[in-house]
């Protein structure tokens, strides 16, 4: 009993010096947010909220006050998360060609090269750019769906450089020079279809907590102040067998 009580205290600090610094988490989690601000001289705002989880992002856009008919039909919106840029929305100033409009183009050393489309089905990478049957239509919607999100985009999103842009304007509202200017991504449409409405930059919001461990079979250590409450009873229990054992060759000793 004395041999067990002595070796008990050694083994049980070792199990405490393997447990890990931080509990196993189901995916790392991130949650940005975007208020998006009318540009261009457009009526349309909105927000835009982006929480990832490992590799996946689920984006959710509200916009309104944006032009409600193209061509007859409800108006497509392109709309794309920015990465690679500065990290801030086009100002007037980027209007290099001086006809009232800042173009996609125009603006990327500002906001950056598309990282995302965000497109209602289908590809959501940059070859979607302007799929305009794949985009929300329509002076107002609200907008949610699960993408993949690369290396590149989620490190814009953690540096606070991504931005969302929301595009299509009125062309009514453009001077005659822009009015007469095509899509340079898409010639076949015009100018105004290119042209941002509404801007935002993603920012960091309190992170994400997911709600269980990961789906994997294995049961984990809670997080939080539960593993600390894990590590502390592991390191008391130390204590109490160590001062157990010390009595121990107390008695002994007094016992020769």
């Amino acid at each position: 009993m004395k041999k067990s009580a002595l070796l008990a205290a050694p083994a049980l600090a070792m199990a405490v010096a393997a447990l890990p610094a931080t509990p196993a988490a189901a995916a790392d989690s991130w949650s940005f947010q975007a208020e998006l601000a009318p540009v261009n001289n457009s009526t349309a705002a909105g927000s835009a909220v982006v929480d990832v989880t490992g590799q996946e992002a689920t984006v959710t856009v509200e916009v309104a006050g944006a032009p409600a008919l193209f061509q007859g039909a409800p108006y497509p919106h392109a709309q794309h998360i920015h990465i690679g840029g500065q990290g801030v929305c086009a100002p007037p100033t980027a209007d290099a060609d001086g006809d009232g409009a800042v173009s996609s183009m125009e603006g990327e050393p500002w906001t950056g090269a598309i990282g995302v489309s965000l497109t209602t089905a289908g590809d959501t990478t940059p070859a979607s750019a302007v799929a305009v049957d794949r985009f929300p239509a329509g002076a107002a919607y609200t907008y949610q769906r699960t993408v993949p999100v690369d290396a590149a985009t989620l490190e814009a999103l953690q540096s606070g450089t991504a931005v969302v842009n929301v595009h299509g304007a009125d062309p009514a509202a453009l001077s005659a020079a822009a009015q007469a200017k095509v899509n340079p991504m898409a010639p076949d449409l015009p100018l105004a279809s290119d042209v941002p409405i509404a801007c935002g930059v993603l920012a960091g919001s309190q992170m994400a907590v997911p709600e269980g461990p990961a789906d994997t079979g294995v049961e984990t250590a809670g997080t939080g102040s539960a593993t600390n409450g894990l590590v502390g009873t592991a390191v008391l229990g130390v204590l109490v067998l160590g001062a157990a054992a010390a009595g121990l060759r107390r008695r002994a000793a007094g016992g020769r």
